[in-house]
């Protein structure tokens, strides 16, 4: 039988998983593979796997039921095996990496950040502060009829708005950066021009909270700034 892995935890960790299930249109009960000191959560695999709001939500709640009696590995959603023996056997081969995995995320949890800013006022600044920029917007409202002036004033603007998102998400990811342990930074999509995980520990999880509410005050309401978390250390595996 199939079976589907969730996590990893050291074999002396807490497994209170009553009341949960696993994935799967009909989900079977959760059990556990042992192997010398660690512990992987499985349960049996459906024939079809889709990552459906109701199966990454009993993927996830098994994270953090693990989560709040210790350090978890968490494995991405999908992961499965042939079947127990298997996992084992992982458990085994890599029984190494993982107690270093363990004990470096031992106390620590994960928060996801990620932040955009009002396109339009975005705009009005670079058009108040770039010259060239104010200057070719200028011309155009003047009746200027050259086609060059809206491909160059966009242009411009492009490479104003990226440089800016960089300098942004810098300034973000400096100012968080004292109070983590690691941090991913991870390519933005949409209209974010900051997407980051901090791996955080407990004595400074206050600070790094602090920090981040400073931010959001300093920022403004034009700012669209999204903190997740605590959560399991899915970028930090």
């Amino acid at each position: 039988m199939t079976v589907y892995v969730y996590s990893v935890t050291a074999a002396t960790h807490p497994r209170n998983l009553d009341g949960l299930t696993g994935v799967g249109p009909e989900p079977t009960a959760l059990r556990t593979v042992s192997a010398g000191p660690l512990c992987a959560t499985v349960s049996d695999a459906p024939p079809e796997l889709r990552p459906k709001r109701r199966d990454l939500m009993a993927h996830q709640a098994v994270q953090e039921r693990l989560m709040a009696d210790g350090t978890v590995l968490p494995l991405r959603f999908g992961l499965t095996a042939p079947d127990d023996g298997a996992v084992a056997t992982a458990l085994e081969e890599r029984r190494d990496e993982y107690l270093q995995r363990l004990t470096e995320l031992e106390g620590c949890a994960e928060y996801h950040v990620k932040a955009a800013i009002d396109e339009d006022v975005l705009l009005r600044e670079i058009l108040q502060e770039s010259p060239e920029a104010r200057q070719l917007n200028d011309d155009i409202k003047a009746g200027n009829s050259s086609p060059d002036l809206p491909l160059a004033l966009g242009e411009l603007v492009a490479q104003e708005v990226l440089a800016r998102h960089h300098a942004l998400a810098g300034g973000i990811i400096e100012a968080l950066r004292p109070h983590a342990r690691q941090e991913r930074i991870s390519e933005p999509t949409g209209g974010d021009f900051l997407n980051v995980s901090f791996l955080v520990d407990e004595d400074h999880r206050e600070l790094f909270l602090t920090a981040q509410k400073g931010l959001v005050s300093e920022l403004g309401a034009e700012f669209d700034f999204r903190l997740h978390g605590p959560l399991p250390a899915y970028s930090f595996v």
